[in-house]
């Protein structure tokens, strides 16, 4: 999102001569948050924008003009790996290719080649540059703490053929092997599931509420309101509650990886 909105905030906080800790009491916020939105990476709820209209004196223009809309999944996405980068706890749901996080150079380059409309290779490796960035962020072998709750399908589309797709499993199994992650399957076999529309991304941090982001075709939201974060953290509690346990789940990935052509 553009940061026309978090820019104005700033002035009318410095306008009213308030600090951030002092708007973010009077409001009943975070600092971190109040933070977050003037530097564009957080958009803030009806409810939090409309205390900031009270204690600013702004009538309801911070409420009324709250920056919305069906964005690009490139647009939300920049504030999702925002907030991916400051998140203490991540857990991911992944429908169907394996969540950016933990992709490898190979199966990362294989998604981000078939885009359309078509991009140049400048472009695709630019892109590629930042989906690796984001792995990173498990380079730290203890924070953030990262569950991954894949669909069996995941597992069964050969992205970039079957020698990259071992590849890929293997490199799963591995950080879940050193206790890096947790991953658990939802086996096809199972049906119907709580988590079948699209893909999720549950985040939780040090000093301020939790986030979730969805996103589907062409279409990603970050969510911030409570009521909808709790929700869609419930049908994840569902979804992983019928996943294969732990062990059970790494057989299946490296039988899978076995299939594809990996030898120990």
């Amino acid at each position: 999102m553009g940061n026309v909105y978090g820019d104005w905030l700033k002035e009318q906080r410095e306008a009213a001569g308030l600090t951030q800790q002092q708007l973010a009491d009077a409001a009943i916020m975070s600092r971190s948050l109040i933070g977050h939105i003037e530097t564009g990476r957080r958009v803030p709820t009806k409810e939090d924008a409309q205390r900031l209209d009270r204690v600013l004196n702004t009538g309801n223009v911070l409420s009324s003009f709250l920056p919305q809309g069906n964005s690009a999944v490139a647009d939300y996405f920049e504030t999702a790996r925002q907030l991916e980068q400051q998140a203490v706890m991540i857990r991911e749901f992944a429908l169907s290719f394996v969540p950016g996080v933990l992709q490898t150079e190979r199966y990362a380059r294989a998604v981000l080649r078939t885009p359309f409309p078509p991009v140049s290779e400048e472009e695709c490796d630019r892109r590629l540059v930042t989906r690796l960035e984001r792995a990173k962020l498990l380079d730290d072998p203890v924070a953030p703490v990262v569950w991954v709750l894949l669909d069996e399908s995941v597992l069964r589309r050969a992205v970039g053929g079957p020698e990259v797709m071992a590849e890929q499993i293997m490199h799963i199994v591995r950080c879940a092997e050193t206790g890096r992650i947790r991953v658990h399957v939802l086996p096809l076999a199972l049906g119907w599931h709580p988590l079948m529309e699209n893909m999720l991304t549950l985040m939780w941090f040090d000093d301020q509420p939790p986030v979730a982001y969805s996103e589907g075709l062409r279409m990603g939201q970050v969510h911030d309101s409570p009521s909808v974060v709790q929700e869609l953290q419930g049908r994840y509690d569902l979804a992983l509650s019928d996943a294969l346990p732990l062990k059970e789940s790494l057989a299946l990935l490296r039988a899978t990886a076995k299939d594809y052509g990996h030898h120990d």
